[in-house]
């Protein structure tokens, strides 16, 4: 183990009791917590999960509508698309018989290629590129080291890419379009006009 002075405040620490990390020892710490950040299950809590699996599709929709604070579903087209995508995915993920962690890297994987579309203005390429790795982080492994870290296996981790392609990718342009595009809002008014023909 390497040794290194440190100090504290009014002085020096003895040299003895500042252990410095080898740079293996750094590297793995460094390696665990960058996959600990892929796998954080940030998008819904496990008790969130939960009540999605004992609802029935009206269920999924009102509750997901109030997880993510939609309050104009039947006014905003963005809340709507955005609440179908999440619905459809987590709809998908049901017929998948996933456990509760995978339900919840499933649902932060759908909502991490949104937000980097979003904040990041990610290309399709370029969300293509970081799907295939995170799939490669927590998707099947043949390294023994990463055992503890895959979350899907070859099946699974097919099957959300073959998702993906229909469900986000396939519409990509149009998720585009609706974070990056003005929209006039158009108002549906109750006038009548009558035309008189001669």
């Amino acid at each position: 183990m390497a040794i290194s002075g440190g100090t504290i405040p009014g002085g020096t620490t003895p040299a003895a009791l500042t252990p410095v990390r080898t740079s293996t020892e750094s590297e793995r710490d460094d390696e665990f917590q960058e996959h600990e950040k892929i796998l954080s299950p940030d998008f819904l809590s496990v008790a969130q999960i939960t009540e999605l699996l004992a609802v029935d599709v009206d269920g999924v929709q009102r509750k997901l509508e109030t997880f993510l604070n939609f309050k104009n579903i039947k006014t905003c087209l963005k809340e709507a698309i955005l609440l179908d995508y999440y619905v459809s995915g987590f709809l998908w993920a049901r017929g998948m018989d996933f456990s509760i962690i995978q339900y919840s890297q499933f649902m932060t994987l759908l909502d991490m290629l949104l937000h980097n579309l979003k904040t990041l203005h990610m290309s399709l390429e370029d969300s293509l590129k970081w799907l295939g790795e995170v799939m490669a982080e927590i998707g099947p492994s043949h390294l023994p080291k990463n055992e503890k870290w895959n979350i899907f296996d070859i099946k699974q981790a097919n099957a959300i890419i073959d998702y993906l392609k229909i469900s986000l990718f396939q519409h990509y342009k149009l998720y585009e379009f609706l974070f990056f595009s003005t929209r006039e809002e158009i108002v549906i008014g109750t006038e009548v006009f009558y035309l008189f023909l001669p």
